[in-house]
């Protein structure tokens, strides 16, 4: 009888080492080691390596990268311990899927549109040789869908991912992921942009595969309250290097490192928060009244009435699908198709932006929720800035460059970057530059859509410091748009609760979050991550 191998490490990483092409160093000798079922969190600001790390596990470098020294070594439950950095690409791809398995970020990126999802998954298990029939390949299809809490009948898998939320394509992800029963998963920010309450479903996904399979899970995040709910172990990058590492009491409750200890300190929490600015109760500069939208028979929004004051931040919060997005874009005169009024100074807008009066125009302006596709690749920040201008005053070429320098200084970006590309700065950068774009034709209101999602805690602490200092100092009112309800005592005066197109529950930020009237508001509060 041959004696059970209990494996220590499903993936050990030594001094890994990671180069531009030029030689310039990426990671500077990163180690360490994950077991089976265990969860290892590797956290850090944009641009510390962490990404690089993590698909570095995986034997692939993005473009302009290259090992220069380290192993990495996978040890699968079925086979002999594979170094993963010294097989020839052939083989090295052949692993991942089926000992080594990546989660993206996007799903939307991650599934082909044009495949039907059973099909999707279906060939995952055909290209690594998984079962020796179709018949075989079918079973585990419906198998793992369950696994992954999503319905197996047919009628499900021959739907296409745009028929699907974006909780049910990431868990799509997750499945095609787990499929092989891979030793080994990499998550690379997988629940960055959901919801809480999906993110709470992906969450639980991950830990209970990786739990009841054993496998052994890298989770790469820049958010630390999600670390403390799924992670074991967290390792802490910056600059290239892990400068701190540990379990999550450890680290989290008693960092030793200042850089860490700066990124527990910049993380929102539902209990604290700074001083706001006192709003004008007397300025009404916002009001919309019985806004409905329909789409074909689908009710998106159905008689939303708010009021937001000049100085004030309303947080305008729900889940995916709730009608937050629409009803902003109804705001701003992007969306045209909707019943009901909105009124600035108790004047009506038009419908649509192309009905609106210039003075209206710079009075109501956007900030969308990507920099990366909200700024145009080919102008510089500095004429991205500027066409508000153009368009919509009377400033002479002289007169507008200096009230952008005068904007890029209010969001505290430098004028040195003002003559960059957006792929030259990094996401808070580009962040502040739609901002700086969005204030520079002073508005009245700001609909701010989801801004800080895809930001690491550090840079999401800073633009909503910044955001809270330019609504003082101007007295925008600011409707903040948003699935995190952390951010409530951070940034908003009152909230707006909407689900399913309805408010079902609003009032200041204090009463909404100490004694929430609806139990869907208590659903919310009840699946956002906590330190």
């Amino acid at each position: 009888m041959t004696a059970q191998v209990t494996l220590t490490h499903a993936l050990e990483v030594e001094d890994l080492r990671v180069n531009t092409l030029a030689g310039s160093p990426v990671l500077k000798g990163v180690s360490y080691s994950i077991a089976p079922g265990e969860v290892l969190a590797l956290v850090g600001e944009s641009g510390s390596g962490k990404t690089t790390a993590g698909l570095a596990a995986l034997g692939h470098f993005r473009r302009g990268l290259a090992p220069a020294g380290g192993t990495v070594t996978a040890n699968p439950r079925d086979g002999q311990s594979v170094e993963v950095l010294g097989l020839a690409e052939r083989r090295r791809r052949a692993l991942r899927g089926h000992t080594l398995s990546y989660v993206p970020q996007d799903p939307a990126l991650s599934l082909n549109p044009a495949l039907r999802i059973g099909l999707q998954i279906a060939e995952v298990l055909e290209a690594h040789g998984y079962g020796a029939s179709d018949d075989e390949r079918s079973a585990r299809v419906a198998e793992v869908l369950g696994e992954v809490g999503l319905p197996a009948d047919e009628d499900y898998q021959r739907r296409y991912p745009h028929q699907l939320s974006g909780g049910q394509q990431q868990r799509v992800g997750i499945a095609m992921a787990f499929a092989c029963r891979p030793s080994v998963v990499v998550l690379d920010e997988p629940t960055t942009g959901l919801d809480v309450t999906t993110q709470t479903l992906v969450l639980r996904t991950v830990s209970e595969l990786t739990t009841e399979h054993g496998v052994a899970a890298l989770y790469i995040t820049h958010d630390l309250a999600v670390v403390a709910a799924i992670a074991d172990r967290v390792a802490v990058m910056r600059g290239g290097e892990i400068v701190e590492s540990g379990t999550v009491e450890e680290v989290l409750r008693r960092p030793s490192h200042s850089y860490t200890r700066e990124l527990v300190d910049a993380v929102p929490d539902l209990d604290g928060g700074g001083e706001l600015p006192t709003p004008d109760a007397d300025a009404a500069t916002l009001r919309v009244t019985d806004l409905s939208v329909s789409f074909g028979e689908h009710r998106v929004l159905s008689d939303v009435s708010l009021t937001v004051h000049s100085g004030e931040c309303l947080l305008l919060l729900g889940e995916s699908g709730s009608g937050k997005t629409t009803l902003s874009r109804c705001v701003a005169g992007l969306n045209d198709d909707h019943s009901g009024s909105v009124e600035l100074d108790g004047t009506a807008l038009a419908a649509s932006t192309r009905r609106r009066s210039a003075d209206q125009l710079r009075a109501v302006q956007y900030v969308f929720q990507s920099p990366y596709s909200s700024l145009n690749p080919r102008r510089t920040i500095a004429q991205s800035v500027e066409v508000p201008l153009e368009m919509l005053t009377d400033l002479d070429r002289a007169q507008r460059r200096e009230r952008v320098g005068q904007t890029l200084d209010k969001v505290r970006l430098s004028r040195e970057l003002a003559q960059r590309l957006p792929d030259q700065l990094s996401g808070g950068e580009r962040q502040r530059a739609a901002i700086a774009r969005a204030l520079v034709t002073t508005p009245k209101v700001l609909l701010c859509d989801e801004v800080t999602s895809a930001l690491d805690v550090s840079v999401q602490a800073t633009i909503i410091d910044l955001l809270c200092e330019l609504r003082a100092e101007l007295g925008t009112a600011m409707v903040f748009v948003t699935h995190n309800i952390a951010l409530a005592r951070h940034v908003a005066d009152r909230i707006a609760v909407l689900r399913g197109g309805e408010i079902v529950e609003t009032g200041p930020v204090d009463d909404v979050l100490s004694d929430p009237r609806h139990e869907y508001t208590r659903q919310l509060l009840a699946n956002t991550p906590r330190m």
